[in-house]
Order: structure tokens, then sequence, then C-alpha cells
């Protein structure tokens, strides 16, 4: 029978892993000013 894991264990078992995309996507929200951007195409976009 397996030995369950003790409760940092457990809490360790379940956080979950940042993957190289999150990371990138992270950094761009951190340096792109999306709102001045979307407002510079915004009248140029259509839907």
């Amino acid at each position: 029978m397996p030995k369950q894991p003790a409760f940092p264990g457990l809490r360790n078992a379940m956080k979950k892993k940042v993957t190289r995309r999150e990371l990138f996507l992270a950094e761009m929200d951190a340096v792109v000013p999306w709102g001045h951007l979307l407002a510079l195409i915004g009248p140029h976009y259509w839907i």
C-alpha cells in the first residue's frame, strides 16, 4: 500500500508548474502597454 504524503508534501504535489508560455505571457503583460496599443488599433479594426 503506498504511503500517503504529509500535508506539506501534498501542498507541493498540487502546485502547478509555471510553463514557459505562461511566463512569456506574464512578461509581455508587464512590458507592453496594451491599453495604448488597442486605442491606436481600434479605429482601424473592422469586426
